[in-house]
């Protein structure tokens, strides 16, 4: 290209897409070139480069490009809608895991997919280096050594579940493997992003190795960043299937979009018959006579009717839960009602609101032997 043809900058992707990119662009007759990004030496990014001249029509094709990647990726929601994603780490718990979630996926005549993913075990290197055939060989070497290792564990797992499905243990469902590379909650968070699964369906270790950690863990940040429903499964749960469910808690603090949640909820469980247990997180302590505790029972009267109206056929009972902390009201209220599974909203919030300012899923998450089931609104 003539370096006295001004250039302009067309996109910045990967090594990868800008590759891709460049081909398209050349098979529509426009010349382009990849300039690294910077001067850093860990960015992997590149700049797709083109003359300015071009610039219009080239922007007519990356948009091409990108309807066209729009309406594959609506194509591949539709196919794939109402799947269960399962995150798997390949440990002993993860076959309990899978038996929640075939055992469900029957039920609602859908697929189970099982994701796991990995940290690359290779540094990023500069672009530079990686072209040289030595640096790319060794990077190549440990990641294909990961992969392999991968592939064993699904292989293993898979014949488990083989296993169990010819032994009617597990119910015959179709199911799928699928890797990824990368932090495992944003690949989790990524992939649901992508395919628009019905339920992720996790586990938690137990709160001894939970408390190991320095910061969260997985299934919490997925938990508190999903937008799909996220149903979380504790280690130490005595929780079989959602079959043999008798009672759920919907816990609320009489939020604007706590209705919604519910509505979701109850369609989301709508195979299974079980008693819900509205339980209102108030403020205050018991009989407490104030403005705010009058408010809260108008508010529960008014709910009241709501579901004789929506739920007619449905066993609810309301209960306010004055004072105190509210994971020891919680968590003596599940012991006396016998709850099987406990169910919260949880909404938007920054990274550093959610270290310091931990939600009620996420206490609960980290102190509580009862599985719970997500919303977020």
């Amino acid at each position: 290209m003539d370096d006295k043809v001004k250039l302009v900058t067309l996109a910045i992707h990967s090594l990868e897409k800008a590759q891709a990119l460049q081909q398209e662009l050349k098979a529509n007759g426009i010349e382009s070139i990849i300039q690294h990004v910077g001067d850093s030496i860990v960015t992997r990014n590149v700049r797709v480069r083109i003359k300015e001249n071009d610039l219009d029509r080239a922007t007519e094709i990356v948009e091409e490009i990108n309807q066209n990647q729009a309406v594959e990726d609506a194509l591949r929601k539709l196919n794939n809608k109402g799947e269960l994603l399962v995150p798997i780490d390949f440990s002993d718990f993860t076959l309990r895991i899978c038996d929640v979630a075939f055992n469900l996926a029957h039920v609602y005549g859908t697929n189970v997919v099982l994701l796991h993913s990995f940290i690359d075990p290779t540094p990023h290197i500069n672009l530079i280096e990686e072209m040289l055939t030595r640096e790319k060989g060794k990077r190549d070497t440990a990641l294909q050594l990961k992969l392999d290792e991968v592939k064993k564990q699904q292989e293993q797992l898979d014949a488990q579940l083989k296993a169990a499905i010819e032994n009617k243990t597990l119910p015959n469902i179709n199911y799928r493997f699928v890797t990824k590379t990368g932090i495992p909650e944003e690949a989790i968070l990524k992939y649901s992003r992508s395919n628009d699964p019905q339920l992720i369906v996790m586990g938690c270790r137990s709160k001894a190795e939970i408390d190991s950690e320095e910061i969260g863990s997985i299934t919490g940040e997925v938990m508190e960043r999903s937008r799909i429903p996220v149903f979380v499964l504790p280690k130490d749960s005595s929780f079989k299937n959602f079959s043999e469910m008798k009672n759920i808690v919907y816990a609320t603090r009489f939020e604007d979009d706590d209705l919604m949640a519910f509505d979701n909820l109850m369609t989301l469980l709508k195979p299974f018959r079980f008693k819900v247990h509205f339980l209102h997180l108030a403020k205050g302590k018991k009989n407490e006579e104030n403005d705010n505790q009058l408010w809260n029972e108008i508010k529960l009267r008014g709910i009241q009717e709501y579901f004789k109206k929506n739920y007619p056929e449905q066993e609810i009972t309301l209960s306010l839960l004055n004072g105190g902390d509210t994971l020891p009201a919680i968590d003596k209220y599940v012991r006396e009602e016998h709850i099987d599974v406990v169910s919260l909203t949880t909404h938007e919030r920054s990274i550093f609101v959610r270290l310091f300012n931990p939600s009620t899923a996420k206490t609960m998450l980290d102190n509580s032997q009862t599985p719970l089931l997500v919303f977020h609104v």
